[in-house]
């Protein structure tokens, strides 16, 4: 009996201890509850040495980007041709891969916009549609006109804090390096030759992402900054071509100068290795041995300057030109433009995924004459933050965009609204759909 007695105690005891150790594996592998810190967006305007850099980013460490196995594996396609296939390929292989919940330096992605005279409005509505789809954090680099500092940082102060705290911005005074400040400020339009300097400004950032204040996202920017880990060991910089079809592009029948390539490059969307640009050597026709970025800017202007057209363009058209091994290529819809549709639909990638970054030049948000793509800037302006974006922004774009279909650039639809839709969907999935979580996980 008392034999039995002790059995009955052993297993009620070894029992016991199952179910504590049970339970308690069980609390010890449930990952704890992420923390999400407020975290405040800086601005300050004066001295760039005295801009605030905003808390938590840090410069990476400048190492040259190591190429992926995809580009070797392309070589043998040539041109344009290999570029587009090369950069289609390598973002699809990048869709879906886990990332890090740790926020890290290299999370946070860096945007630039120059914004004088009367572009305060556009460039707000530039970083609305980047907050509004984008998944990592944006440190926005704003050079700004002194009147208009203060109202950058007045707009920004009437955005929720649920979107003020997914980003960062720093304002600057518009300056030049070297050469004379009016010339340079009155190049092309106002202060647009300011993104010439951006590499000797910004000494700091490794990385980033320039744009005209006239583009609007339809994509998240996260899927142009995934671009810069396609580049080869040669290739520095981005953007796409300024024409599809030679016979039409400006560059090939009107330029003076030496371009890229068959029909030049268009510079509202560039993408840039900054720490490449500093330690490149450029060549050019000037000096046999190379220049760097910041020498070779005033006298490139100083030999050209009566024959551009489009002043700070022309200029990279002409850097490029004898160094076109540093140059990636990245298909038209990531730099969608009014002649891309007027003269007929001549960007392909666009008709297949519809526009992933959307450049309205020639003023055609602001008038008639392309009513496609002022519908998209007005639906995004109007949008109220936090609002369902299916009810109160996809929704009333596609109702207004029924008005356009018998415009040059409305009668294709699908190249507007097919890429905003699938981003817009993503984000839902992401917000809504993934948060849900199973009893059993």
């Amino acid at each position: 009996m008392r034999i039995h007695c002790k059995v009955v105690t052993i297993a009620i005891c070894f029992g016991v201890f199952l179910l504590l150790y049970f339970f308690g594996g069980n609390a010890a592998d449930e990952p704890p509850l992420r923390e999400v810190a407020k975290e405040k967006h800086s601005s300050s305007f004066g001295e760039i040495e005295k801009v605030i850099v905003a808390k938590g980013t840090k410069p990476t460490n400048g190492e040259p980007q190591k190429p992926p196995k995809l580009i070797r594996k392309e070589t043998k396609l040539s041109g344009r041709r290999a570029e587009n296939v090369i950069a289609k390929l390598w973002l699809k292989s990048e869709v879906g891969r886990p990332g890090s919940k740790v926020t890290r330096a290299e999370d946070v992605m860096h945007l630039a916009v120059v914004a004088c005279g009367n572009r305060l409005d556009e460039t707000l509505n530039m970083v609305k549609s980047a907050l509004l789809f984008s998944i990592k954090k944006i440190k926005f680099h704003i050079f700004a006109e002194e009147g208009l500092a203060e109202r950058f940082e007045n707009g920004f102060s009437q955005w929720p804090q649920t979107v003020s705290s997914r980003f960062h911005y720093s304002l600057y005074p518009i300056t030049f390096s070297v050469g004379n400040a009016d010339e340079w400020k009155k190049l092309f339009k106002p202060c647009a030759a300011q993104r010439l300097f951006l590499p000797v400004i910004l000494k700091d950032v490794d990385s980033l992402l320039y744009v005209d204040t006239d583009v609007l996202f339809l994509r998240p920017m996260d899927d142009i900054w995934k671009f810069l880990k396609a580049f080869n060991s040669t290739q520095l910089a981005a953007m796409a071509p300024e024409h599809e079809i030679p016979k039409i592009g400006w560059y090939s029948r009107f330029a003076r100068h030496p371009f890229y390539g068959v029909t030049g490059v268009n510079s509202g969307v560039m993408l840039m290795n900054l720490t490449r640009i500093r330690n490149t050597l450029f060549r050019n026709s000037m000096i046999a041995s190379g220049l760097s970025w910041e020498n070779l800017l005033h006298p490139l202007y100083q030999k050209y300057k009566n024959h551009i057209t489009w002043g700070d363009q022309d200029l990279l058209n002409i850097i490029f030109h004898y160094n076109p091994e540093c140059l990636f290529i990245f298909p038209c819809q990531w730099n969608y433009r009014p002649d891309h549709c007027m003269y007929g639909s001549n960007c392909k990638a666009a008709e297949e995924e519809g526009v992933s970054i959307l450049h309205g030049n020639r003023g055609v948000y602001h008038d008639d004459k392309q009513p496609a793509f002022r519908v998209m800037y007005d639906v995004i302006h109007e949008y109220p933050f936090e609002e369902n974006l299916f009810q109160s922004l996809f929704y009333p774009l596609q109702t207004k965009f029924l008005d356009t279909v018998n415009t040059l650039c409305g009668r294709i639809p699908q190249v507007f609204l097919k890429q905003i839709e699938k981003t817009m969907k993503a984000v839902y999935e992401k917000k809504v759909v993934r948060r849900v979580r199973l009893p059993h996980e």
